[in-house]
């Protein structure tokens, strides 16, 4: 048999050659189905367990998403939406900022991309349209403990040094504190009053405003400066030494490592508490900024009961977990409406300027409790400035 010719040898290496870039390519072209770029402010073990989610949507789509993580996620996306190059989609805690957007038509209905009935109107409400979907729910209202029991909570919830107190959250640094706050006066007053100063039409020089700082005040132990300086640079996150924390449901998995460690509602602790149970409570929203068909894609897989999300999500087509971790079923249950009364956190329901400016006045009130007034006078100002278009049904 006679050999190919060297000449030979080479045509067919290169058209082999050839023939495999054209294969990849093929594979590529398959698989690349355009991209959405997705705006959001995870971090830590949530980032992670959200990018796991991503991974599934583009391994099922071929859609690359394009994740942008940011600790200053409004200040990052309002720059992105003046400049006219916002995300496709983003990720917000909370529906105050995006009241506003909605209300200036910068928002991209999701009308069609998921099944309304899935969720309560209470975390998908109709303002002209359905603009956002709730992608995870936090429950707040809730006093973590250890090595006691409930009964002796509320005793020990009047030594400040019971409380583990961390403020620093980077560019949201102060949030614990309006959490404080506003759970003081959800649990001292109702519903409606509550919603009115979500809302902007009860003024922050009012009375019963002004006793839930200065509850809260007491609570902390502000005249305690050194534990307040403390407390002002300790990370919200940090590991808790102490045997109580006002804290949200992200936190169930640091206190069930406790001994005897578990939770009660908070108007058990808080002076003063009116009958009745209500629950503030925060949610991440996704929303549209680009109607692209990437972006309505990601939509509809995020609203799909079959995308595992990380806890808890309130769609309605999703069963509440029936596992023997009793915590985890209570949270799941209080989220759906099961247990109470729900209230949007009160600070995440503000128009953007007035809940930046809360969580400063919540800093400084730290720093100089006797300028509580000065600070009330000044976010009434702001409230008075801001004042939005459209009323948010902050309590379901």
């Amino acid at each position: 048999m006679r050999r190919p010719r060297p000449r030979t040898l080479g045509i067919i290496c290169v058209c082999l050659v050839l023939l495999a870039a054209g294969a990849v390519t093929g594979v590529r072209w398959v698989q690349d189905r355009g991209s959405v770029t997705l705006l959001a402010n995870w971090s830590r073990e949530e980032e992670k367990q959200f990018k796991k989610v991503i991974k599934r949507f583009k391994k099922r789509y071929g859609i690359h998403v394009d994740y942008q993580g940011s600790s200053a996620l409004s200040q990052v996306l309002a720059a992105g939406i003046a400049s006219g190059s916002p995300p496709d989609v983003a990720v917000v805690p909370g529906p105050g900022e995006l009241m506003t957007y909605a209300d200036k038509g910068q928002l991209r209905p999701l009308d069609g991309l998921f099944e309304a009935g899935r969720y309560d109107e209470f975390w998908a409400p109709e303002i002209n349209g359905k603009y956002w979907l709730p992608v995870k729910a936090s429950l707040k209202s809730m006093v973590w403990y250890s090595e006691m029991k409930p009964e002796q909570v509320a005793k020990s919830a009047k030594n400040p040094g019971s409380w583990c107190l961390a403020m620093e959250s980077g560019a949201t640094s102060g949030w614990p504190g309006t959490d404080w706050v506003e759970d003081i006066l959800l649990q001292q007053t109702d519903a409606k009053t509550y919603g009115d100063w979500a809302n902007g039409t009860l003024e922050w020089t009012d009375g019963k405003v002004r006793t839930a700082w200065s509850t809260w005040g007491e609570l902390a132990g502000v005249s305690d400066r050194k534990r307040i300086e403390q407390a002002l640079k300790a990370p919200f996150d940090k590991a808790c030494t102490q045997r109580l924390e006002h804290q949200g449901s992200f936190r169930a998995d640091h206190w069930s490592e406790k001994p005897g460690g578990d939770y009660v509602h908070s108007a058990a602790v808080i002076p003063e508490s009116a009958p009745g149970k209500r629950w503030e409570v925060s949610g991440d929203l996704a929303v549209m900024l680009n109607e692209t068909e990437e972006a309505k894609q990601l939509i509809r897989y995020l609203a799909d009961p079959g995308t595992e999300l990380p806890a808890y999500t309130v769609n309605a087509d999703v069963p509440v977990p029936g596992d023997s971790r009793t915590t985890r079923r209570e949270i799941a249950s209080t989220l759906r409406g099961l247990n109470g009364t729900l209230c949007w956190d009160a600070s995440d329901a503000m128009p953007r300027v007035v809940r930046d400016a809360f969580h400063q006045a919540v800093l400084r009130y730290l720093i100089s409790p006797e300028t509580l007034d000065a600070e009330l006078a000044a976010l009434e100002r702001l409230r008075v400035a801001n004042q939005g278009t459209t009323q948010l049904r902050v309590c379901g």
